[in-house]
């Protein structure tokens, strides 16, 4: 079998939701659909599976209809599972892990978790433990959540819509869900202890074909009767995938977009602090990976004027030297600064001001995630905040040498997930290392401030 050229991404985040049409050939993104991912709050705060189902549906068949499609993948974001009932409907809605409800069962599932040591997985509020989260609906409804048979990972719900077949996948039972032992890859204690062993799917890897898109639907959509169908991955580590397959370590991934995440390949052995939002993801090869993150996407929506502009030799003038910065963090709760409440040292004038200052911040920001796990090597820039050139000079007075900016696909989790179908054979060569960068003097002054303001 051939392998596929034009690959569909179901590209599901936790601001937006997309389609996709991946083509090798060009190696780019040619046709694109999105929507915003909103959540509805009743009964509690969850996820419009029958938007995002029509959504998927209609933008597969516009891209059906305008080329061949050779393959389905799909990606999604994480601390997020359905409970599937006997008749393949959900037993109860899909929780937003941004609802807060969790945290009433605080005391009670601290008493039952597994500790950092067994998981990787910090104590994290709201439904971001996505154990927690599961936990909180067991007690909630008692006889909904009993007519679970399935409980499924984000981006298995959505292949298992496509094609029929149950399946479970590492990258996102290993996101700090507390459900799983990357030290011995397999389901961690809490399993057991709650007697949830029978409601969790056989692991599939996540480069898996699970099974042709199902006749009925395939016939609906217009698309091919075989086409076939991956199971699917964790966004972030959608991003390391292509990495993965084509560096050879050391090196560290910022996945960016609502969530700011690092991911460290081949650092320094360092000791994760659970304390400061940092944790082991386990990638799409089974291997243990360093994490830490922060709500970075969210913060730049939240602090950055809303239009585009440009930002002046003034601006940046008047923030560096007047000191205009913004502290850790928001949103609060999370992160490494996650008993902080984010503050301006004093406010912008301007928009672009505010703009030059939020990106400055975003880079400090990452940068503790970077030294939280100890990278070391080049750093690859993967998502919007690679567009971001305050960003990138920051990262690189930070790190003295240039980060290196993937180029040429508008996001790296859909190419990512595009290379569970495509391989590792398929894909062009990595860019070339990182050179060294000079750091400027006034950004690490400024960084320097920012960091003993910060206590970090």
């Amino acid at each position: 079998m051939s392998r596929p050229q034009r690959i569909a991404v179901i590209d599901i985040g936790k601001t937006n939701a997309k389609v996709v049409l991946f083509d090798a050939a060009e190696g780019r993104e040619t046709l694109q659909h999105s929507r915003r991912n909103q959540s509805i709050p009743a009964p509690y705060r969850h996820f419009d599976t029958a938007a995002l189902w029509r959504f998927i549906c209609e933008s597969l068949a516009d891209i059906a209809g305008k080329s061949s499609i050779d393959a389905i993948s799909i990606t999604t974001h994480g601390a997020c599972f359905a409970l599937v009932d006997a008749n393949g409907g959900l037993a109860m809605p899909v929780m937003d892990y941004e609802d807060t409800a969790p945290d009433d069962l605080d005391e009670d599932y601290r008493r039952i978790r597994p500790p950092f040591s067994e998981t990787g997985s910090p104590r994290l509020p709201m439904g971001l433990n996505a154990a927690a989260m599961l936990y909180w609906q067991s007690r909630a409804n008692r006889e909904a959540f009993a007519r679970t048979r399935h409980i499924l990972p984000w981006p298995q719900y959505w292949a298992f819509r496509l094609t029929g077949v149950i399946a479970s996948e590492a990258t996102s039972l290993g996101v700090h869900t507390d459900l799983w032992n990357p030290h011995e890859g397999r389901f961690s204690s809490l399993v057991t202890r709650l007697g949830w062993e029978r409601l969790m799917p056989e692991i599939r890897p996540a480069n898996a074909v699970l099974g042709p898109v199902r006749a009925d639907l395939a016939a609906e959509l217009g698309l091919p009767a075989d086409i076939p169908v991956y199971s699917g991955i964790h966004d972030s580590n959608a991003s390391l995938l292509p990495h993965l397959y084509q560096r050879r370590a050391p090196f560290s991934v910022l996945s960016t977009g609502t969530w700011v995440v690092t991911l460290s390949v081949g650092g320094r052995d360092v000791v994760l602090d659970e304390r400061r939002d940092s944790l082991l993801n386990v990638n799409a090869l089974g291997e243990k990976t360093p994490s830490a993150r922060f709500m970075g996407g969210r913060a730049f929506e939240i602090l950055a004027p809303q239009s585009p502009l440009a930002i002046t030799d003034a601006d940046r003038k008047r923030v560096l030297d007047g000191g205009i910065m913004f502290l850790p963090s928001l949103p609060a709760g999370s992160g490494p600064f996650p008993h902080s409440q984010g503050r301006w040292t004093m406010e912008p004038e301007g928009d672009g001001e505010r703009l030059y200052a939020v990106s400055l911040y975003l880079a400090l920001m990452a940068g503790v995630t970077l030294d939280l796990v100890g990278a070391e090597g080049d750093v690859i820039v993967e998502g919007p905040f690679a567009a971001n050139p305050d960003f990138i000079a920051m990262l690189a007075t930070l790190r003295g040498r240039k980060p290196i900016v993937s180029e040429g696909r508008t996001t790296g989790t859909s190419y990512g997930a595009a290379c569970l179908a495509l391989g590792p054979s398929a894909l062009r060569a990595a860019e070339a290392p990182a050179s060294p960068a000079t750091p400027d003097p006034r950004l690490s002054v400024y960084a320097e401030r920012w960091r003993a303001l910060a206590g970090a």
